[in-house]
């Protein structure tokens, strides 16, 4: 039995348009110079569908202007390698011909200290969903790259999150194959959608999500997890899969039947990122807390001040 559809909601825009009795086109240019926030954080998309929080106008905010990231937005740096707190909504990396990445806004600020010295070398080492907030790590070097990349592949990184799930979740490992397209056109583990036949096609890709932490919320939990590989989606997978997929979820909640809560974006923010330095051996580790919509969904849910 399919469940039925889930009534749109309103995009930043359209809600912007009906307070405010302006144009659309007026609206969008409100939110794209950064006039409009959302459980108190700055939100340009006006295409982005808001499932509850608070949306705020101030015709007087500072205009926001495409370029480098904010100061507040670098937890450190060095001549080798740089650690920022990427804003959810923003791409990691270009992708079909988007060019207001994170990536360019961290290289704006290192041309202007390259000045005359070309064009300042920054390397991709992992990337973090459009929609997801959190630490992310870039490379100053083709060395420091590929030496970090190691790591990663080696499963020497320390990455947690932190997430608002539906459901009571509960403490384990979850581990699957993964696939691009489980049968039904999204990806998903193999095997669980449809019955297995066999051992996991070559193009499967292992996944293993840890959770360490769990406390039961009003309908939901804040977990708290460590990613054993980086695979795309995986958290979101595997906590669906569980029967707790998070919240603002739009693409692994097909099978979820409970009570639907409402949040602005998928609730999920990489707040921890550690590793030994790949130059000088020293241990580096930085945490970074949710963002305001994160901890507006927080204290909706009954969670109180969130801590690591």
């Amino acid at each position: 039995m399919s469940r039925r559809p889930r009534p749109e909601a309103p995009t930043l825009a359209a809600v912007v348009r009906e307070k405010l009795g302006v144009s659309w086109g007026e609206a969008r240019k409100l939110c794209s110079a950064g006039k409009v926030t959302l459980d108190g954080t700055v939100c340009i998309d006006g295409a982005r569908r808001v499932e509850g929080g608070a949306v705020a106008i101030d015709l007087h905010a500072k205009r926001h202007t495409k370029g480098a990231l904010a100061p507040d937005r670098w937890a450190y740096a060095d001549e080798h390698l740089v650690i920022v707190d990427k804003p959810a909504g923003v791409l990691s990396v270009p992708h079909a011909g988007e060019r207001d990445t994170l990536l360019d806004r961290v290289r704006k600020p290192l041309g202007r200290e390259h000045k005359g010295r070309g064009k300042p070398y920054l390397g991709v080492v992992h990337r973090i969903d459009k929609g997801t907030s959190g630490l992310l790590v870039f490379a100053r070097s083709e060395e420091v790259q590929a030496r970090l990349k190691e790591r990663f592949e080696r499963h020497a990184i320390d990455r947690r999150y932190v997430a608002l799930a539906h459901g009571a979740v509960s403490l384990g490992r979850h581990e699957s194959f993964l696939l691009r397209d489980r049968g039904d056109g999204v990806r998903g583990s193999h095997g669980l959608f449809r019955p297995s036949r066999g051992e996991p096609p070559k193009s499967a890709k292992r996944a293993v999500t840890h959770v360490e932490g769990a406390r039961v919320l009003q309908g939901a939990s804040l977990v708290e997890l460590a990613l054993e590989t980086g695979r795309q989606h995986q958290i979101r997978i595997h906590l669906a899969e569980a029967g707790h997929p998070l919240l603002g979820e739009t693409v692994y909640d097909r099978d979820y039947r409970g009570k639907v809560l409402q949040a602005p974006r998928v609730m999920l923010h990489a707040y921890r990122l550690g590793f030994h330095h790949p130059i000088t051996g020293e241990r580096v580790s930085v945490e970074r807390p949710p963002p305001g919509d994160f901890l507006a969904a927080l204290q909706r849910l009954g969670g109180g001040p969130w801590k690591p």
